[in-house]
């Protein structure tokens, strides 16, 4: 049950915005995430809108650089969340050549009551 919110700046198409969608999804299929269950936010911002620190921690990062926040439910090891890192990057350099240090990856993690898919109710609760 992720619900992934992938940001970037402005000037993509919508084929390489749809490429970095399927990119996540198929890293999280990968670590059991449910097929179909594909929920999805990709915005482009304005310079400035998109704020990111171009070399924190010695890496270097340019104009291409992507943000991906994943929220999903509680329960995946660290070598399941590394597992997943490493396949969202290496699913991004395949689909649209992005270089691995433009990519920022952020998991949040809930338990399952805290979700509802549709008409006001904890389907998992």
């Amino acid at each position: 049950m992720p619900f992934v919110r992938i940001d970037l700046l402005r000037g993509k198409d919508a084929a390489y915005r749809s490429k970095l969608g399927e990119a996540v999804y198929d890293a999280l299929t990968s670590i059991g995430a449910p097929k179909d269950d594909r929920f999805q936010v990709i915005a482009e911002h304005e310079p400035g809108g998109l704020v990111f620190d171009r070399t924190y921690l010695g890496i270097d990062r340019s104009d291409n650089f992507v943000a991906v926040q994943i929220t999903m439910r509680e329960g995946r090891t660290v070598e399941q969340k590394k597992a997943l890192f490493a396949a969202i990057v290496k699913n991004m350099v395949a689909s649209v050549g992005i270089h691995p240090q433009d990519v920022f990856i952020n998991l949040v993690e809930n338990a399952k009551e805290n979700w509802s898919f549709g008409n006001g109710e904890a389907q998992y609760a």
